[in-house]
């Protein structure tokens, strides 16, 4: 079926023969911009889904965009287009997998063959219900050619050119609900259920483990298959699983005990061995972390030395020979190579204090360990003496119970005399004085253990307090040097503390050193560093020289505000000692970033590093 242009007068031509006048309410036209030149808006064509080439549902028009429908011209019949004014016709809420439709308006003429005609154009139809009221019901195919029939819902109908009222209706086009449509639905959505739970049932199982090998029933020739397999260290985890399946099950009966006995006393034999595996691998541990602590001791050497050769050509003696772009290139390596020692020296040094911590946390452990012990012990017997305290009472309830009771019936009848009842009540006032005594020496003990745990407890907060005063005094020691003030010898005893172990304590010692050197003249201090004969023999000790270092050159530094190089302070530290050496006391102030820092001076070739004295400004600071 062809889908012709339609003539730009046939709308209203065809509106005026069904009696119907191309206005709106008010009397204006439809389309206040309708171009009778070109017979639709302008700049917007015409929008229909029966224009030849669209198979398939329109695509959703935006609501501000207009639709005009158009004429359609069939062999029979002729079809007109509703007014775009009116508001679009009403449908029922579309039922699940619907692919039949309601129309009704037919004309009383109106045959099959003009049904089919009219909405084959909207697919393949496959069945057709025509009623005797002027209505029918179609079927089509799929579900979206529903959509294209619905599109027709408020066009005019006319056969022919007659112009009588049987040959003319107006379609309405609505949803059906067919029961055929309802049922091809639901067996379209069980297949889909079927699908999905089949691909979950695969899913799992590709995705469930494996299941274990089954275990074998116990009998004298698998018993002694294990037994054999217990002994193989390869087969060994493979055996026990099977022995513990077996005693689970309850194979262990009198006949059978002795082989279960002689294979938990294999499985027993092979404590020892594990055991020992584990001493092994724990030493294979240990002396990897030693490699590793002397493979990083030695990058860091070698680091240290490639820094000392960075520093030894940015000196001004060969600094100047070279260009700007090779004078860059240094500065930039020697910071990348610092960067990367530093980080190394920090790594070693954590590994350090966490092997400390290990070892003092064992100590402390062990001797709560055996407190806690101690203290659980004493406990459990204080409890016990609680319950039999506690039976004992009850026990003196019920026979004080039973002596009154013997008084009350004694009272009934004081005349009769019973040698018996007398007997028994002498043996009850034994017994009941027995177990007074009994009551009174288990309320001793009682109370002793009472005193016991007090006093225990007393110890044990003592020796917490004791505890945390040490590790209190152990801080302090290791942060601040012992210094004995004497009158004679100040500085030799503060040169017998302990070594510096941090640059906090090294600027504390500085400060203290400070304070003492200032106080005396220089002859004195020469004389304590280099004429007392013991100073000469602590000078041999590596860190004892570094700390006297340390504080020879903060003095030295302090009293040279702008910084000194360091061929000036070594001049001035050889003097003291000739074996000094220059690359040694650059290490020294390298390592002691928060006590020394190193500023450039000057501009251009008169570029020089200096050294300065930052200890007191990180004092402050903290």
């Amino acid at each position: 079926m062809t889908l012709p242009m339609s003539d730009p007068t046939a709308w209203a031509t065809a509106m005026n023969n069904l009696g119907m006048a191309p206005l709106g309410i008010a009397g204006q036209p439809i389309l206040p911009d309708f171009d009778p030149a070109l017979g639709m808006m302008t700049g917007i064509p015409p929008i229909t889904p029966m224009m030849p080439g669209l198979g398939i549902v329109p695509p959703p028009i935006p609501p501000d965009m207009p639709v005009v429908k158009e004429i359609i011209h069939c062999k029979s019949c002729t079809l007109f287009p509703p007014n775009p004014n009116l508001p679009p016709p009403a449908t029922r809420e579309r039922p699940p997998g619907c692919k039949t439709v309601f129309v009704g308006g037919l004309p009383e003429n109106g045959t099959e063959q003009i049904i089919v005609e009219v909405f084959e154009q909207c697919g393949e139809i496959i069945a057709i219900r025509k009623s005797k009221k002027n209505f029918c019901h179609i079927r089509f195919a799929e579900e979206y050619m529903v959509d294209k029939a619905l599109y027709l819902s408020g066009y005019r109908i006319r056969l022919g050119s007659s112009t009588d009222k049987k040959d003319t209706g107006r379609l309405h086009v609505d949803f059906a609900q067919a029961r055929d449509d309802l049922y091809e639905w639901e067996c379209k959505q069980r297949m889909l259920a079927r699908e999905e739970r089949h691909r979950r049932r695969m899913e799992e199982e590709r995705l469930r483990p494996p299941s274990p090998p089954p275990v074998v029933h116990y009998s004298d020739h698998e018993c002694s298959i294990v037994a054999e397999k217990l002994k193989d260290d390869s087969k060994f985890s493979e055996a026990v699983q099977t022995l513990l399946t077996w005693i689970e099950r309850g194979e262990v009966n009198r006949r059978s005990a002795n082989n279960f006995y002689s294979m938990i006393q294999s499985a027993n034999s092979h404590v020892r061995r594990l055991v020992n595996e584990k001493a092994a691998h724990e030493k294979d541990m240990e002396e990897a972390k030693e490699k590793f602590k002397q493979a990083l001791s030695g990058i860091l050497i070698q680091f240290e030395q490639i820094v000392a050769v960075y520093h030894s050509a940015s000196k001004q003696k060969a600094w100047d020979h070279f260009t700007k772009a090779q004078r860059k290139n240094i500065s930039v390596w020697c910071k990348q190579a610092e960067e990367i020692r530093n980080i190394h020296n920090d790594e070693l040094m954590g590994i350090r204090r966490e092997e400390e911590m290990e070892m003092s946390d064992d100590e402390i452990e062990e001797t709560t360990e055996t407190k806690e012990t101690e203290e659980s012990a004493l406990v459990s017997q204080a409890e016990a003496l609680k319950e039999e305290n506690d039976s004992l009472r009850w026990q003196l309830d019920a026979y004080r119970n039973e002596v009154e009771l013997l008084k009350q019936e004694q009272g009934k009848a004081p005349r009769e005399d019973d040698p018996n009842k007398e007997q028994q009540l002498k043996l009850l006032q034994q017994a009941l004085q027995g177990m007074q005594q009994h009551l009174l020496k288990v309320q001793e003990e009682y109370k002793k253990k009472e005193a016991e745990l007090e006093k225990l407890k007393d110890d044990k907060l003592q020796v917490e307090k004791m505890l945390e005063n040490l590790k209190e005094k152990e801080s302090r020691t290791s942060r601040l040097g012992t210094s004995n003030q004497d009158s004679d010898y100040p500085l030799e005893k503060t040169m017998n503390s302990s070594p510096i172990k941090s640059e906090r304590e090294a600027l504390l010692v500085e400060k203290e050193v400070l304070e003492q050197l200032t106080r005396w003249p220089e002859q004195s201090r020469l004389h304590v560093k280099l004429q007392s004969p013991q100073s000469r023999a602590k000078l041999k000790s590596r860190a004892f020289l570094e700390a006297v270092n340390c504080w020879i050159i903060s003095t030295f530094l302090h009293v040279h505000p702008f910084g000194a190089s360091i061929e000036y302070i070594c001049s001035y530290l050889q003097r003291l000692d000739n074996k000094i050496c220059t690359s040694d006391v650059e290490r020294l102030m390298g390592r002691l970033q928060h006590t020394f820092k190193q500023e450039m001076t000057g501009v251009g070739a008169s570029l020089e590093k200096r050294w300065k004295f930052c200890g007191f400004e990180g004092l402050k600071l903290t």
